[in-house]
């Protein structure tokens, strides 16, 4: 039987097995795919795991890989199955010549998993923390554990965007997080709202004020995935029941808007003074944007 600190090392990764639980610690290397850079290491209890396979790799090695429940791990359900095979946290890939020790690692994990065919009630992989932010596209995205910000960027959003203003969401207002990843066309990350259904899904990410957009270096899977699972888990944890990319229902707590630099405020103001000579802000827009701006000192 496997013993509580025994070590499978493989390529880009380690598993530290114990009595409940897997270790994994993944490798600083330079051909370590980022995401496991910035993941660091993940405790995954076997409450989290649904079973475990062993198949061959490239190149004469062999595979071992953990399969995680559905909804028991927040990186997972927002990555909703767009991580390619080399950017899986939950592979291992060993040389050949430990496919015996793999197989019985493989054997002794098969047999501690619990066989529990219903989702949990909660998360049991521990989220990535927050602060998170990213620079997307037409956005710097922000979140602080408790607010999710974008914060528009001159260049790069659209005018229907300046025009709606910086976005400061409570996670109580929140039923999920759609992420699309950034190597993918159309890659972008998308707030769902509580009883919004579908509403809003149709606009094109570029115009939709809850969207930011990904592009060639903006959004990278390393940066922009830990923080989607981290919004997830902040929005189940207000006692939501799982459903794919979001929860179902959650208890409101009331959270404020936080205060913004005066600086930033003035420099906002005079690129809405921009866009209103430019003719993109009418008139009325740009006074009752103005005093939004100014209303947030």
């Amino acid at each position: 039987m496997a013993r509580m600190g025994d070590v499978l090392a493989g390529f880009h990764a380690a598993w530290e097995f114990e009595s409940d639980s897997v270790l994994i610690r993944y490798e600083r290397g330079i051909r370590t795919p980022r995401l496991f850079h910035a993941l660091g290491e993940r405790r995954i209890p076997l409450a989290a795991l649904a079973g475990v396979d062993l198949t061959p790799g490239r190149r004469g090695s062999v595979v071992l890989r953990a399969r995680p429940r559905a909804g028991a791990d927040p990186l997972m359900d927002a990555a909703d199955g767009q991580l390619p095979e080399g950017s899986d946290p939950y592979r291992l890939v060993l040389p050949g010549d430990r496919e015996t020790l793999a197989e019985y690692y493989a054997d002794e994990l098969r047999a501690r998993i619990p066989r529990d065919p219903e989702p949990p009630p909660r998360y049991l992989v521990a989220p990535p923390d927050p602060p998170r932010q990213f620079k997307a596209y037409d956005a710097k995205a922000s979140f602080d554990g408790s607010t999710v910000t974008f914060r528009w960027s001159w260049t790069g959003a659209s005018s229907a965007k300046w025009r709606t203003g910086d976005q400061y969401v409570p996670v109580t207002e929140l039923a999920g997080v759609e992420w699309r990843s950034p190597e993918a066309l159309e890659g972008h990350l998308r707030l769902v709202r509580r009883g919004a259904g579908d509403h809003g899904r149709h606009l094109p990410v570029d115009q939709d004020p809850a969207a930011v957009v990904f592009g060639l270096g903006y959004g990278p899977v390393h940066e922009s995935l830990p923080f989607a699972a981290a919004v997830l888990a902040a929005v189940r944890a207000l006692g939501g029941v799982a459903g794919k990319n979001g929860v179902e229902r959650m208890t409101p707590v009331p959270i404020g808007v936080p205060r913004q630099d005066p600086a930033d405020i003035a420099d906002r103001i005079r690129h809405l003074g921009e866009l209103h000579r430019a003719g993109l802000v009418t008139d009325e827009e740009f006074a009752a944007k103005k005093a939004d701006l100014l209303a947030e000192l």
